[in-house]
């Protein structure tokens, strides 16, 4: 078992290749290597990664399921509806020389069980709601769920969580700076308030 820092891991995920064609009806915005760390090495600690089958849902790039990997997962699938974004994570697997399984599949098709699930789904920006049926998803599917969402909706989490027989047992809140990705973005860069959920 490789011993890993926090911060090495982030320099390594720092070589991810990024989205090259993104979607602002997915809303694909990449994960920065430095919070992709940070829900790592917390599902890390609770013994969530080491030996465990995890999915990424909404994959995107591949950064978490490249995380996953190197912090010593058992099995890694990948999981995303944009075929731009399952070459590039397959790419980028190839380029780190890990084995990880990326499927081009709407999240309504996806049925693998995993001890853990991570995830970064849409905000529900675009098109409300949107990031319900990832969560649905992954706690029927999964022990442990980590997830991305907008530090706004930490109400409706606990309260949606909560209907669904789990909890929300941590919470970090953390600044994200929103690159100018799409043609309706007015500015360079818009840093909003995110927050990562451990649900179980």
């Amino acid at each position: 078992m490789v011993k890993w820092k926090k911060k090495d891991l982030e320099i390594k995920l720092e070589h991810v290749i990024p989205f090259q064609e993104s979607s602002a009806r997915l809303e694909q915005y990449s994960t920065p290597a430095s919070i992709a760390s940070e829900i790592l090495f917390s599902a890390y600690s609770k013994g969530d990664i080491f030996g465990c089958v995890v999915n990424d849902l909404g994959c995107g790039t591949g950064i978490l399921s490249i995380g996953a990997k190197i912090l010593g997962a058992r099995v890694v699938r990948g999981y995303d509806v944009s075929p731009s974004a399952i070459k590039v994570a397959k790419e980028n697997a190839e380029a780190f020389d890990l084995d990880i399984e990326f499927y081009e599949r709407d999240i309504s098709q996806v049925g693998d069980r995993a001890d853990v699930t991570l995830m970064n789904p849409p905000f529900g920006c675009q098109l409300r709601n949107a990031d319900r049926p990832f969560l649905d998803k992954a706690i029927d599917l999964s022990r442990s769920v980590y997830s991305i969402h907008m530090a706004s909706t930490k109400n409706f989490l606990n309260k949606y969580v909560g209907s669904k027989g789990k909890k929300i047992i941590s919470q970090e809140t953390y600044k994200y700076n929103m690159p100018h990705a799409f043609t309706f973005h007015t500015r360079s860069r818009r840093e909003i308030d995110i927050v990562v959920v451990m649900i179980r």
